[in-house]
């Protein structure tokens, strides 16, 4: 027997009208470059405008999309920093039926030319800071008809027009199109997989549901009465989502455009009264360095309305979140996810019963944490067996869900995707474990495990470790070749300011914790280490230089 609930499709309309008419005066904040100083370095220049404002200028660029031809369906490129005008296009490309495909701002010329032509994009959305990019664009994606320049030039660009003078000549769209609920909404290329980049197609449903999902308060917390600022770039899986669900309910949103050094992100955190924040390691350590610079000066940040600090992307040590919660009194908890989950799979909240400064509620809050409802998460052997959920088991982490990926763009990438009991699947490429309360912790990326003696090591847990040593600032483990063992460890670190360790005291350090066949058999001191344009580090450029280490006979510090 069915049921008489109403049919309504999950669409985009649903967040731009509630956003529109419910949260019109509601706050949006952005730093734009506003000139350079005396180094030529961009100096940032704070921009203010409301929902109410956003709605009506997204309602103008989706009637606008109309008007140059597009149909249904035709992708919208942004090459865009974290900014209004991006939200803009987050909630008016999609509204109007058109399909919002966020470009990594990041990638070498060549990697953005093969991804706009693979898309097949009809349009370009791209920031000021890369305008300079448009002749080049131009002659390598023909597919490109038109081309807008978001924010001013100090001059006109040859072959696009100016993004604020055009969206505001447009009537604001009257009627939304009819749009079926399973319709491409966005588009995101992941380079997490082998080959060229894989699209994902994020449907309107799968985002409404995603929405929902990520704000309660055992998922990212996230309120009308919220100030938030996702740091992680919009071109990064839709910022983590945080767009769309803020705009959902209403929080006030702050964007940092391209700042992301410590100084810039705790002023701005400070001056807007964040309560929320998301962000990569890498910037949450930058941001670190800072708070203590500033505590020790004896002028520290005001951050009290901080409630809650988001980091993905790639594991933080505990030694982190110790640091933070110790030295600032800030809660740095754990989300996990990917561009195939849209991105949300887990949160690392200290479950009843653990108090979150105790030992154990550090050892959690280091851990990705638990699946948000909708969400399933299993381990697989390598044979395709179920593991057991005991908290050691290492296997290959698989995952289902109403916004999680069921295939790439243009069918590509078929291996990652499978079907166990009837049920369809997505093999994330992560080794990790689950334990009886559904923490999941990641133990590495499938290619980056060790595999000593037929034994595995995790990478990320020795990282974890060297990173807690007061004289490391950033450690990346690789596998190098070894004749007897096929593979070791080998550390590759950066030092602190002043900092000076041997291998042998980063061995002598990691022993308490880990087997004695589990302690790197070298370590290499660099001034910095490779990172990719999601903040997390390069490990096979790493382990190209590297993989022949042990076979030159360097063995111990170099």
């Amino acid at each position: 027997m069915q049921g008489n609930m109403m049919d309504v499709p999950l669409t985009l309309p649903f967040i731009l009208e509630r956003a529109r008419t419910q949260f019109a005066g509601r706050e949006i904040v952005s730093l734009l470059p506003g000139g350079r100083d005396a180094a030529g370095q961009p100096v940032p220049d704070r921009h203010h405008t409301t929902y109410g404002e956003v709605a009506d200028r997204a309602l103008r660029l989706g009637a606008g999309l109309q008007a140059l031809g597009l149909k249904p369906g035709d992708r919208v490129a942004t090459l865009a920093v974290n900014s209004f005008r991006h939200l803009e296009a987050y909630l008016g490309i999609p509204s109007a039926g058109f399909v919002v495909h966020t470009v990594n701002i990041r990638l070498h010329p060549e990697q953005l030319a093969w991804i706009l032509n693979h898309a097949e994009d009809r349009v370009l959305l791209v920031e000021n800071l890369f305008a300079g990019l448009v002749p080049a664009i131009r002659a390598a994606c023909p597919r490109i008809e038109h081309i807008l320049v978001l924010g001013p030039t100090p001059e006109p660009v040859e072959g696009a027009r100016d993004y604020d003078t055009w969206v505001m000549a447009q009537e604001p769209l009257r009627h939304y199109p009819a749009i079926d609920e399973n319709a491409a909404a966005g588009m995101c290329y992941t380079s997490g997989t082998t080959g060229n980049p894989k699209g994902v197609l994020y449907t309107h449903r799968s985002t409404i549901l995603h929405s929902l999902a990520s704000a309660p308060k055992d998922a990212l917390n996230v309120g009308e009465r919220d100030t938030v600022l996702p740091i992680v770039p919009m071109f990064h899986v839709n910022a983590w989502g945080l767009p769309y669900t803020c705009a959902m309910y209403g929080a006030k949103q702050v964007f940092a455009g391209p700042f992301s050094d410590g100084p810039t992100l705790a002023r701005l955190m400070q001056d807007e009264q964040v309560t929320i924040t998301a962000g990569v390691p890498t910037i949450w350590m930058g941001l670190l360095a800072e708070l203590d610079r500033a505590k020790a000066a004896g002028h520290p940040y005001d951050l009290h309305c901080l409630e809650r600090l988001v980091v993905g992307g790639s594991a933080a040590p505990e030694s982190l979140i110790r640091a933070f919660q110790d030295r600032h009194g800030l809660s740095l908890a754990h989300a996990w996810g990917m561009t195939e989950t849209h991105p949300l799979g887990t949160a690392s909240i200290v479950p009843v019963g653990v108090a979150e400064t105790s030992d154990e509620g550090y050892r959690l809050r280091a851990k990705q944490g638990r699946a948000v409802p909708l969400v399933q998460l299993d381990i697989l052997s390598e044979e395709g067996e179920r593991l057991p959920h005991d908290g050691k088991t290492m296997g290959r982490l698989i995952a289902r869900g109403p916004w999680i990926a069921s295939s790439y763009f243009k069918g590509e990438g078929t291996g990652n995707f499978l079907t166990l009991d009837g049920e369809e699947w997505f093999d994330t490429g992560d080794i990790a474990t689950l334990d009886e309360r559904g923490f999941m912790h990641i133990q590495d990326r499938a290619k980056d495990l060790i595999k000593s003696g037929g034994e595995w090591i995790s990478s990320v847990d020795l990282e974890n470790a060297l990173m807690a040593h007061p004289a490391v600032a950033q450690a990346a483990v690789i596998a190098m070749d070894d004749p007897k063992w096929d593979e070791r460890p080998l550390a590759v670190v950066t030092l602190k300011p002043g900092g000076q360790v041997t291998h042998e005291e980063l061995r002598d350090f990691l022993a308490p914790r880990f087997a004695k066949w589990w302690l790197p058999d070298a370590t290499v001191v660099v001034e910095s280490l490779p990172i990719g344009a999601t903040g997390k580090f390069l490990k096979r450029e790493l382990r190209e230089q590297y993989r022949d280490y042990g076979s030159r006979g360097e063995t111990g510090q170099s």
